[in-house]
C-alpha cells in the first residue's frame, strides 16, 4: 500500500508497475472456437442451399434499381462467364461458395433482362378519346362498382403512336360481355399509371409483364360481332376456363347472396373484386384479408384435403394399404387437384407461385422427402422465381414466402420445443384440451403476422396490431369447414347435391365476417404508419433472413437488424409537398402538420388517397378539413407551409406573373415563363419526372422523384409530346361507359 496526500491506494500485485493491460487470450480463444463452430453449423451440407434463391433475388432486385433498361448482349453473357470460373473453381471450399453467390445473383439479373426483353410490346405514351377498337375479350372481372375486360385487339384506329396489343377497359356494372366474345367499342385510353407518389408501386411495370399496354374506359356500347379471324388457342383455354368459372359462380350465387357469395366465389374461381367495400376493409384491417387472395394457404388446405381423403379411401382397401405406395398415389392427385384449381383460378401469377411450391412440395413426398423444409422453400422460391422474376417486386410474392420461412423456422424449432413435454401427465391434460393445437395456431399466427408486418407496413402503410386474434377465431373455421364444404359442392355440381354445402360454407363465411368486424372495430385495430423507403425494408428483409435461416446463435443477429430497421422506419421524413404525376392536384402540409390540398377542376382524387395512406392520416378524399388553408379563384389556388411560405396552383396563364412573384413554389399543367422566381414544378418537369414529394430546406428544396432524369425502362419510358387520337363515336340504345365516380385510380 502506498500513502500521499491522505488518500491510500493499493498497488496491483497482478502485474508489475508500467506493463500495460492485456486482453485475456483465453477469452478471445474461446470466442473464436465459437464462432468458427457456429459458422460452422451454419455452413454445413446443404445449409447453404436456401441462400440460393437468396443471391437469385438480389441479382433481380438489382435488375429493377437500374436506371435505364440493361442490355442482352451485358447480362447473360456476365452469368455464362461467372458459371465457369465458378466451375473451375469447385475444388476450392471458400471461394467456391461465394463464387456461386455471385453467379446465382448475375443468373438472376439475367434472367430478368431476358423476361423483360421476351414480353417486350406497344405502351401507349399519351391519352386518347374516342378510340374505336375491336377483339376478343380474353379476361373478365366483376367489380363492386363497375366490371372490367381485357381486350387482345385485332384493329384500333385513331392517331395513336405505339397502339397497344392488349387493353384492359372498364365497363359499366353487369354490362361486360364473357370471356371469348369478339367486341367492337370506342374507349377512352390512357397510358398505363405510373406511381403515385415517389416510392410508391408501379401499376405501370406490374401492367408491362401482363403484356398490357394501355387502360381506359368504354365509352357507348359495346357491340358484339361475328369474329373476321378465328379465335387463338389461349383465347379457346381462357373461354373454357371462364366458362368453368361461371357455372360455380352461378351455383354460388343460386345458393348464397351478398357478401358470403362474393367470398365463396373468390376463395373457390379467383373473382374477388365483388366483396363490397366495409366486408373488404374490415378483412384486411383484421389481418385477414390473406384469404381472399388464393395463394399458398389454399393451395395447401385443396391439396391437403384430396391427400387425405385419397389416402383415407384408399387405406380402407387392405390390399392396396399393404402393397401399393398409397401415400404417393394421394400426392399424385393432390397435385392434379392443385392444377385444376390453378386453372380454375385464373391462374393469376401469385396462383401460379402457390402451386409451383405446393407442386415441389408434394413431389418430394413422391420421393420420400420431407415435405414442410426450408429447402423445399428454397426451390420453390428459385422455381418462382426463373419463371417469373418480375415477382420478387410484387407485395404477394414478398409476403407469401416471409410468412412461408417463417413458419418453416417456428415449426422446426418451436414444434418440437413444445412437444417436448407431451408424454407427461400435464401434456396429456393439455393435449386433450386441445392445448397444443391452440398453442401451435398462435405460434403460427404471430410467426406470420411477425414476417409479413414490414412488407404490409411498406406496401399499404397500415399494421394489423389484433391479427393473432382474427386468425386463431376464423382460420380454423376456414380451413376445417369453408374450403372442405366448397371442394365438395364442386364435386357435387354434376349430381346437383351441391346447395345444402354451399349453404354450409355460407355459415362459416358469415362466421369469418363477424370476426372482420368484430377485430377491426376494437380500438386500434387501425394501425397505420407513416410510409418509408426501400432501405429499411431491405435492411429488415436481411435480419428476418439470418433470424430464419441460420441455426447457429449468430440467427440473433437478424433480430438485432430487424430493431435497427424498424429505428429506421419509424424515422422517415415527412415531405411538405406532394405533387401528382399529371400536376393537377398538390399536397401541402400547413401549420397543423396534416395536409391541405389543391387541385385543379378536373385533379383527380386518386393520388391524394394515396398520400393520406401514406401519411398514417385516417382521413377520407371527401374530408372537408383537406381544404383548410386553402385560397381558391377563378385563376388558381394557394395554400402556405408550416413556415409561412407560399405555394401556389396557378389554372391560367395570367396568374403566373403574381405567383411566381410572392410563391416559393409554383405547380401547374402549364408552362411556366422562364423569367419566374420561383421554384417552377410545370409541364415540362412533372412530364418527365412523374410524382415528386418536397421538403422544404431553408429557403429552398429537397426533390424526390417517381422517376430521376435519365429513368427509361421498357414500362416508363419518357413521356412523348401530348397527342389525342380522334374518330367519330356512334351513338347506340345501350351506353356502357361507366360513371367517373365509379372508376379506380388505375382504370
Amino acid at each position: 500500500m502506498a500513502e500521499g496526500k491522505g488518500r491510500v491506494r493499493t498497488w496491483d500485485v497482478a502485474r508489475p508497475r508500467g506493463v500495460a493491460w492485456r486482453p485475456d487470450t483465453r477469452l478471445i480463444g474461446d470466442a473464436r472456437e465459437a464462432l468458427e463452430r457456429w459458422f460452422a453449423t451454419d455452413t454445413a451440407a446443404g445449409r447453404l442451399l436456401p441462400w440460393l434463391p437468396v443471391c437469385f433475388g438480389i441479382g433481380i432486385v438489382i435488375y429493377f434499381a437500374a436506371e435505364h433498361e440493361p442490355a442482352l448482349w451485358g447480362g447473360v453473357p456476365l452469368a455464362g462467364v461467372l458459371a465457369v470460373i465458378t466451375y473451375i473453381a469447385r475444388a476450392r471450399p471458400i471461394a467456391f461458395p461465394l463464387l456461386i453467390g455471385v453467379t446465382a445473383a448475375a443468373a438472376g439479373f439475367a434472367i430478368a433482362t431476358v423476361k423483360t426483353a421476351r414480353v417486350a410490346h406497344p405502351i401507349l405514351q399519351h391519352s386518347a378519346w374516342n378510340v374505336p377498337l375491336s377483339g376478343f375479350i380474353e379476361v373478365r372481372e366483376q367489380r363492386e362498382k363497375t366490371d372490367r375486360i381485357v381486350v387482345r385487339v385485332h384493329s384500333i384506329e385513331g392517331r395513336l403512336r405505339d397502339a397497344p396489343d392488349r387493353v384492359r377497359l372498364s365497363v359499366k356494372k353487369r354490362m361486360a360481355p364473357p370471356v371469348g366474345t369478339f367486341v367492337q367499342v370506342n374507349t377512352r385510353l390512357n397510358p398505363p399509371l405510373r406511381p403515385l407518389r415517389p416510392g410508391g408501386y408501379d401499376f405501370s411495370r406490374d401492367l408491362y409483364f401482363q403484356r398490357i399496354g394501355a387502360t381506359g374506359f368504354v365509352t357507348g356500347a359495346i357491340r358484339i360481332a361475328e369474329p373476321p379471324v378465328p379465335p387463338s388457342a389461349w383465347v379457346r383455354y381462357a373461354t373454357t376456363i371462364a366458362q368453368m368459372r361461371g357455372v360455380i359462380d352461378t351455383r354460388i350465387r343460386a345458393a348464397l347472396s351478398g357478401d358470403e357469395a362474393a367470398i365463396a366465389s373468390a376463395l373457390l374461381t379467383g373473382t374477388r373484386d365483388a366483396i363490397s367495400t366495409p366486408v373488404n376493409d374490415a378483412l384486411f384491417i383484421s389481418g385477414l384479408g390473406h384469404v381472399l387472395s388464393i395463394s399458398g394457404y389454399h393451395m395447401a388446405v385443396v391439396a391437403g384435403v384430396v391427400f387425405f381423403a385419397v389416402r383415407a379411401l384408399l387405406a380402407l382397401v387392405p390390399l392396396l394399404a399393404m402393397r401399393y405406395p398409397i401415400k404417393k398415389w394421394a400426392a399424385l392427385a393432390a397435385l392434379l387437384a392443385a392444377l385444376y384449381y390453378l386453372l380454375l383460378s385464373g391462374a393469376e401469377v401469385a396462383t401460379q407461385r402457390s402451386f409451383i411450391m405446393t407442386a415441389i412440395i408434394l413431389l418430394g413426398v413422391m420421393i420420400d422427402r420431407a415435405a414442410l423444409t426450408l429447402r423445399n422453400l428454397a426451390l420453390a422460391a428459385l422455381a418462382v422465381l426463373i419463371f417469373l422474376p418480375e415477382a420478387v417486386v410484387h407485395p404477394s410474392f414478398q409476403m407469401s414466402f416471409a410468412a412461408t420461412m417463417a413458419l418453416v423456422a417456428a415449426y422446426e424449432r418451436g414444434i418440437p420445443w413444445m412437444q417436448a413435454g407431451a408424454d407427461t401427465p400435464r401434456g396429456a391434460r393439455i393435449a386433450l384440451w386441445g392445448g397444443r393445437e391452440i398453442a401451435t395456431m398462435v405460434i403460427v399466427s404471430l410467426a406470420a403476422g411477425c414476417a409479413t408486418m414490414p412488407y404490409v407496413g411498406y406496401h399499404f402503410h397500415r399494421l394489423g396490431p389484433y391479427g393473432v386474434i382474427a386468425n386463431v377465431l376464423a382460420m380454423p373455421i376456414v380451413s376445417v369447414l369453408v374450403m372442405p364444404a366448397g371442394l365438395l359442392a364442386i364435386v357435387a355440381i354434376p349430381f346437383g347435391l351441391d346447395e345444402a354445402l354451399w349453404r354450409l360454407m355460407g355459415f362459416g363465411i358469415d362466421w369469418m365476417i363477424w370476426v372482420a368486424q368484430f377485430v377491426a372495430g376494437l380500438p386500434g385495430a387501425v394501425g397505420r404508419i407513416v410510409a418509408f423507403g426501400a432501405g429499411p425494408l431491405l435492411l429488415c428483409t436481411a435480419g428476418l433472413l439470418l433470424l430464419c435461416l441460420l441455426r447457429s446463435p449468430l440467427r440473433w443477429c437478424g433480430a438485432l437488424i430487424i430493431a435497427a430497421a424498424s429505428l429506421w422506419a419509424f424515422r422517415a421524413p415527412l415531405p411538405d409537398v406532394y405533387i401528382g404525376n399529371r400536376g393537377d392536384v398538390v399536397a401541402v402540409r400547413g401549420a397543423s402538420g396534416k395536409l391541405s390540398v389543391m387541385r385543379t377542376a378536373n385533379g383527380d382524387t386518386f393520388p391524394v388517397r394515396e398520400w393520406l395512406a401514406a401519411d398514417a392520416d385516417a382521413r377520407t378524399v371527401n374530408d372537408a378539413s383537406l381544404k383548410d388553408g386553402v385560397s381558391c379563384d377563378e385563376i388558381g389556388c394557394v395554400s402556405r407551409l408550416r413556415d409561412g411560405a407560399v405555394v401556389a396552383l396557378p389554372f391560367a396563364a395570367e396568374a403566373f406573373e403574381e405567383d411566381c412573384r410572392r410563391a416559393a413554389l409554383v405547380v401547374s399543367q402549364r408552362t411556366a415563363p422562364p423569367s419566374c422566381a420561383a421554384t417552377a414544378i410545370d409541364r415540362t418537369v412533372w412530364r418527365q419526372t412523374g410524382a415528386a414529394a418536397l421538403h422544404r430546406a431553408g429557403t429552398g428544396w429537397k426533390r424526390v422523384v417517381a422517376y430521376p432524369p435519365g429513368y427509361d425502362r421498357p414500362w416508363a419510358h419518357a413521356i412523348a409530346p401530348r397527342g389525342e387520337g380522334a374518330a367519330t363515336p356512334t351513338s347506340a340504345p345501350r351506353d356502357a361507359t361507366p360513371r367517373t365516380e365509379d372508376l379506380s385510380a388505375d382504370d
